[in-house]
């Protein structure tokens, strides 16, 4: 099959290319970001990976980390291979502690409810109490739910909101009794 016209020319030297901003862009490419900012911090790039990760005290293979231990057969002693030759030098030990501290923190709860699903559930327990039937009926009920439905998003609202729900049923006992 034929060659299309144009491939067969020669490169040219392009004059308006920045070669020094094309070889640090390819590098910057080329190079992962690593995740972590107590590593990526710590990370000498004139190092290899494993003399980077023996710096900081972490495995680069945790096969050869935690070494799965040989059956020994009896009256036959396995040789050991030289696993154990010495402790390697940790020079970076503040990037393990600053791992393990920020690992230790617990959680924060990032999920909420919406606000419309919220103003829902406070209006119909306002409205109805605990009458899950008649809730169903509500001319609010715009998706049409259940009554089972509407008390599964009842008892989603009080799992995430237990003291703003027991506040909220405590005003409405405070209502009822100023009105009465």
């Amino acid at each position: 099959m034929p060659k299309a016209k144009g491939k067969s020319r020669r490169q040219k030297y392009s004059y308006n290319l920045n070669r020094k901003r094309l070889y640090r862009s390819a590098r910057r490419r080329a190079a992962p970001r690593i995740a972590c900012s107590h590593i990526r911090h710590a990370w000498d790039p004139t190092k290899s990976v494993a003399q980077n990760l023996a710096e900081m005290g972490l495995a680069e293979d945790p096969n050869k980390a935690v070494p799965i231990p040989k059956k020994k057969l009896l009256g036959m002693e396995v040789e050991s291979d030289g696993q154990e030759q010495g402790k390697k030098i940790v020079r970076k030990p503040y990037v393990v502690n600053e791992m393990e501290y920020e690992a230790s923190l617990p959680e924060k709860k990032s999920n909420t409810l919406s606000r419309d699903l919220i103003d829902y559930v406070r209006y119909m327990i306002q409205n109805h109490g605990e009458n899950y039937k008649e809730m169903a009926r509500d001319e609010k009920n715009y998706y049409q739910d259940t009554p089972k439905q509407i008390k599964r998003k009842i008892n989603v609202y009080k799992n995430f909101y237990p003291e703003e729900y027991k506040d909220f049923i405590a005003s409405l006992k405070q209502e009822k009794m100023d009105v009465q």
